[in-house]
């Protein structure tokens, strides 16, 4: 078997073909796993929305809480129902919510985009995970104010603590910013439920009830008695399953960055390819020697294909580390299902950095395979007499 050594060492003497193909490969896995990191950051804030024993309530035939309508008395019904969890004071952990899309500017001359406006009671902050404000404070039912998040202030007009929101001619005041463990709440801005139904000529309007179950047998009666009862004409969704229909978008962002990366690494593949060809070219004479002291033709094969390997891994190593500035940085999409923009983080975790590194793997692979073969198929007494 070859030692290791010989191939780092020459992969140290050219180091200026190294360099350029490590930089080339890195570059390939850079913009991949940035792909790879949007996509996973957009799926961690649907997935971590959703909690298995909370249950959304809309009109039968809605898909969304925006095109739902439920009548206020029948809420109120739901509300009452046996089997719905409690918080320490005994109060059940049951929200009458209004939601309404409102079309905002976005910073920088961004165009404009549909913004989610959620109007809902004190109890809903308890079903959102880790609900807290962060700067401010929250709003005061009747004054006409709004929360929001940090990343939305950042992104939309009029979004910042102290600015004001237009709402149906009315103005309304953003008190403060809040976090839901990057969920997709941080996607919206709140108000009082009054509030935003005055401001939007529909008082006492009722878009959506969302509840948490007391548990699993608790959650799976509560579904058959609202969905049954011909006087409700109500559907229920389990929320881990309301914010799964709304990865679409998530999968398309996907599905673009593995044909990216396709076509990418085929590239690398050719750049990594014609490195070890042009190293078998200049190495003859050195090729013919191994073989000449005994080293099998599977041992020549095995280190043209460990130096290519090894290559392309650092490459891998360095656009992985390249994308590690940009883990949590804040973007957005649209959220094809509401039709309206959904921020979230880049994520860089240990699964997105396997793919990373796995491309690499594969370029080296693929790259060095033949020029390997080709260096085992090198005459011995021509290569010996090679210059």
């Amino acid at each position: 078997m070859i030692p290791l050594k010989y191939n780092v060492r020459n992969l140290r003497v050219r180091w200026v073909t190294t360099l350029m193909t490590v930089i080339g490969t890195g570059l390939v896995v850079w913009a991949s796993v940035l792909s790879f990191g949007l996509t996973d950051g957009l799926e961690h804030a649907l997935r971590i929305t959703g909690h298995d024993l909370d249950l959304i309530v809309l009109r039968k035939g809605s898909t969304d809480e925006t095109s739902s309508g439920i009548e206020q008395k029948t809420a109120s019904e739901i509300a009452a129902l046996d089997g719905i969890a409690r918080d320490a004071n005994g109060q059940p952990l049951c929200s009458v919510e209004f939601v309404t899309n409102l079309t905002k500017p976005r910073r920088g001359d961004g165009g404009t985009t549909n913004l989610i406006i959620r109007g809902l009671e004190p109890v809903g902050r308890s079903l959102r995970p880790d609900f807290k404000i962060v700067q401010g404070r929250d709003v005061r039912p009747g004054l006409n104010e709004v929360i929001t998040s940090e990343r939305m202030a950042q992104r939309f007009q009029n979004l910042a603590i102290g600015e004001k929101l237009e709402i149906n001619q009315v103005n309304f005041e953003v008190v403060g910013y809040f976090e839901s463990a990057g969920s997709a709440a941080e996607s919206e801005v709140w108000s009082d439920t009054r509030d935003l139904t005055n401001a939007r000529r529909t008082p006492g309007a009722v878009s959506s009830v969302n509840l948490r179950a007391r548990d699993a047998d608790a959650r799976d009666a509560l579904i058959k008695r609202i969905t049954d009862d011909k006087q409700f004409q109500l559907s229920v969704i389990r929320e881990t399953a309301y914010f799964e229909e709304q990865m679409s978008a998530s999968l398309a962002i996907k599905v673009i960055g593995y044909v990216i990366a396709a076509f990418l690494t085929f590239g690398a593949m050719f750049a990594a390819a014609n490195t070890m060809y042009a190293a078998v070219a200049s190495r003859s004479r050195e090729i013919g020697t191994l073989r000449a002291l005994g080293f099998p033709q599977s041992s020549i094969l095995m280190s043209f294909l460990l130096e290519s390997v090894l290559l392309c891994l650092m490459g891998g190593l360095l656009g992985c580390l390249a994308t590690l500035p940009f883990n949590g940085l804040s973007t957005g999409t649209a959220n094809w299902a509401t039709f309206s923009e959904v921020t979230f983080s880049f994520r860089f975790g240990p699964n997105v950095l396997a793919q990373g590194v796995l491309m690499a793997l594969i370029m080296g692979m693929l790259g060095g395979i033949f020029p390997a073969v080709r260096a085992v198929r090198l005459n011995i007494i021509k290569a010996l007499r090679e210059q």
